[in-house]
């Protein structure tokens, strides 16, 4: 065995190493990004849902300041959705999605 042969042999394996470690460490901060998107877009609804709250109890249920505290719940819902598939009930304190639509939701309210 000559002294080149022996070196590619080195060389080839620490860029396997080096690949195996980058890989490694690319995919390890996917699922910390993951859960902090969800935690933003939890926090965003219920500071909207706390706002709507406060507006119908200061203004009334019926008033400019509730609808346009209604409409930004609704934006704040559908960002999750479209980012996230799924959105936060802060009342019922739990994500929705659509693997837990009723087709009858509507017919209760």
């Amino acid at each position: 065995m000559n002294l080149q042969t022996g070196d590619k042999k080195i060389f080839g394996r620490a860029m396997l190493a080096a690949t195996v470690l980058v890989g490694m460490l690319a995919f390890a901060g996917t699922p910390r990004a993951y859960a902090y998107d969800d935690d933003r877009c939890q926090r965003r609804i219920a500071k909207a849902d706390h706002k709507l709250h406060e507006a119908a109890e200061h203004h009334g249920w019926n008033s400019r300041q509730a609808d346009n505290a209604r409409r930004q719940l609704h934006e704040a819902r559908e960002r999750c959705w479209n980012e996230r598939h799924r959105w936060w009930d802060e009342d019922g304190h739990r994500w929705h999605s659509d693997r837990d639509w009723d087709d009858h939701d509507h017919d209760r309210h």
